[in-house]
Parts: C-alpha cells; structure tokens; sequence
C-alpha cells in the first residue's frame, strides 16, 4: 500500500492511522514519485518511522538535518519530527516504510524504562541505519522481514513481528546515543510547529511575516532565522510553496478552473499564481490540469 496524497492537519501532524486490523503499526511500499505532490511533503506522527531504500536515492530531511539514504541503506525516524523526503537523480526511488506506535515496540512494563526515554530525546531525531555496520544490517534484516510477516501471514506472525520489532529497538538503543534533554530544542520544535500551523490555518488569507513571528512568539527576525535553519526558506517562500501545493488537489477537480483556483489557495493574483506555479512545478497550472485529466483517462 501506498499513500499518495498525504493528509494532515493544521500542525502538519498526519491524520492516517497507521495500523492493520490487529497491530498499531503500518507497512507502505513508497515510490517517492508517485506522491500527488512528486515528494514526501513535510509532516510528523507520533509514531517511530523505519524505512529501508529497495531501490534508488533519496534526500530525506529530518527536523534541520538532511541525509541522503541509498539503496540497502535505512533511517530510524523518531516520534514527532519533522520529515520530508524527495527522489535524488531521477533514480525512481522505492522504499519501504513501518510507522510503529512507540507503545507497541516494547511491552508496557519495558516501556518507560527503555521507550519513554528515547522517544522523548532531543539528540535522537533520527539514526542512518548502513548495512555495513552489524547492528545496521541486523535492523535493515528485521524491516525486511516485519514487511515479508506482513504481507505473507504466516500463523502467529504478530508474535514474530514483535520479537523484530523488540531487536530493532535494541539494536538501536545499544548503538545510537545516550539520550538528552535539551529545553531549548523542546522549544523550537514547539515554536515552529506553531507557526506552521498557523500558516495552514489561515493560508487562504492574507499573511505577513508579522502574523508568523507572532504565533511563534518570535520577533520578525528570529522567526526569519527559524525558517532558514529548518525549513532551508523565507517564512513567506513557504506560504507560496504550500498555497501551491494545496492547488493540486483543486486543479484535478474537473470542474475548477485556474483563476478560481488561484484565490482559493489565497493568491490574490491569476497571473502570479500561475508564475509561481511555473516556477515551482516546471509546468503551468492550466497544463498540469490537462495532464492530469489524461492521466485518469477522462
């Protein structure tokens, strides 16, 4: 299974619930460039993410850090970052993907002792896992067999699947980091998950940067450096990328046309909507509507 058009909320928390019938854990087969979007858009879960690179490279972004993960290579994600990730060379990139609830991965006994701690870490945002290293390799085997219990349903599976599950997350307490607590990370994630939430809230609106500093409690400045370190662009940068973002669902819809479009994403301007868009999607809107159509064979 897929997900192609990521749905989230204002804080860009994701809404799918990441389960089967029986586990409170999801597989998903990605290919990056299938996403409605052309890449994994910038959002967070509550659940730990495991990914390992079958085909392809791709960038993925972890809070302000950015790693290029390879094919047999993977990525521990913790709870509640901020992750994107985006094809690199063309190279058709396919993965494999568990989110886990933190609950699940060891039992409840265990849990505040050898979860709580790691899940809550500030120097833990995120591990490259290198089939190299022995531990690597023994964490890549177990997602590739938790994917394998997963889809073949052999009978008691989901004992098997938490037996690797618990060797994963020992492999990785054992060899990632002594966890650390640092109050001011807390506080910039918090600030600038505010801040983008309120961006997504009031994105059909008119906004200015004053609006943005002040739901992070920031000065215009200090919130200026907060996009640029995290996000790598302007407050204002982003507000045009995500109005762009939300006219792709719209243009598809076979009754809109570009202009309505255009001020329901909160651009006030026909002619520098479809700039933008040029800029940003290689393509103007008008064209990417017609391709789409032709994609859904309509």
């Amino acid at each position: 299974m897929q997900i192609k058009n990521f749905k989230m909320d204002q804080s860009l928390k994701e809404l799918t619930e990441h389960r089967t019938v029986v586990l409170p854990m999801a597989c998903y087969e990605t290919t990056i460039n299938q996403n409605i979007h052309g890449y994994i858009p910038l959002h967070w879960h509550e659940e730990i993410q495991l990914v390992l690179i079958v085909k392809g490279e791709a960038l993925f972004q972890i809070n302000e850090d950015r790693i290029t993960v390879r094919e047999g290579e993977g990525l521990f994600i913790n709870s509640g970052c901020l992750h994107m990730a985006e094809e690199m060379n063309q190279s058709g990139c396919f993965y494999i993907c568990l989110n886990v609830s933190p609950h699940f991965v060891l039992s409840q006994e265990l849990y505040t002792t050898f979860v709580y701690p790691y899940i809550q870490a500030t120097n833990l945002s995120y591990l490259h896992l290198h089939p190299g290293q022995p531990w690597g390799k023994n964490s890549l085997d177990a997602i590739l067999s938790i994917h394998r219990l997963l889809q073949q349903k052999p009978p008691f599976y989901e004992i098997s699947i938490t037996v690797q599950l618990s060797l994963i997350w020992q492999n990785l307490i054992r060899n990632g980091f002594e966890p650390e607590y640092d109050r001011t990370e807390m506080q910039k994630n918090r600030r600038i998950k505010h801040m983008l939430q309120w961006i997504h809230t009031h994105y059909t609106e008119k906004i200015k940067l004053d609006d943005i500093a002040r739901a992070g409690q920031l000065s215009r400045s200090e919130c200026c450096r907060y996009f640029k370190r995290i996000l790598k662009t302007t407050p204002l940068s982003y507000v045009t990328e995500y109005r762009i973002q939300k006219s792709l669902v719209l243009l598809q819809q076979a009754e809109s046309n570009v202009t309505e479009v255009a001020y329901q994403v909160g651009f006030n301007s026909t002619s520098y909507f479809i700039d933008q868009f040029r800029k940003s999607m290689k393509i103007t809107p008008l064209a990417y509507k017609k391709s789409k159509k032709m994609d859904d064979g309509s």
